[in-house]
């Protein structure tokens, strides 16, 4: 009597070969890496100059400096608001600082204002000694 020849079945293999994946992957990594640099981001803008150097953060009272739409400055302490040349600006923010060294200054900046404007007012701010200048915006309404 012969025997009945059996077939060889073989039992699906559960594992899943991801040698490939990792090839794949690699290779985009390799193109990402070299592409990165070379992809430029935002528009080309002529910002204007400004011989400033970063400030360093600091706590304490607050004065905000503001420029409307009609490039008007004003100057807000403790409540008491001012309108003030940018000349005369630099002199009255010194004397305030110079009684509370630890205040910080906001600026706020009409939409419509250009931004060498607010650029200068805040170079003046540091030229009359603020330790801090933060920049005051409204938040999304969507």
């Amino acid at each position: 009597m012969a025997r009945p020849r059996r077939r060889n079945k073989r039992r699906p293999m559960a594992e899943i070969n991801v040698v490939p994946y990792i090839d794949v992957m690699l290779v985009l990594l390799v193109i990402f890496m070299i592409t990165a640099p070379m992809m430029t981001q935002g528009v080309d803008v002529e910002l204007p100059s400004a011989n400033a150097s970063p400030i360093q953060d600091s706590e304490g009272d607050v004065l905000i400096a503001s420029v409307d739409s009609q490039g008007r400055y004003y100057l807000d302490i403790g409540g008491e608001q001012e309108s003030i040349a940018l000349n005369q600006l630099q002199d009255r923010v010194r004397k305030v600082i110079s009684q509370n060294p630890k205040m910080s200054v906001l600026v706020r900046g009409d939409k419509s204002v250009p931004y060498g404007d607010v650029i200068g007012l805040m170079v003046t701010l540091q030229a009359a000694g603020v330790p801090n200048v933060g920049l005051v915006t409204e938040p999304d309404q969507q």
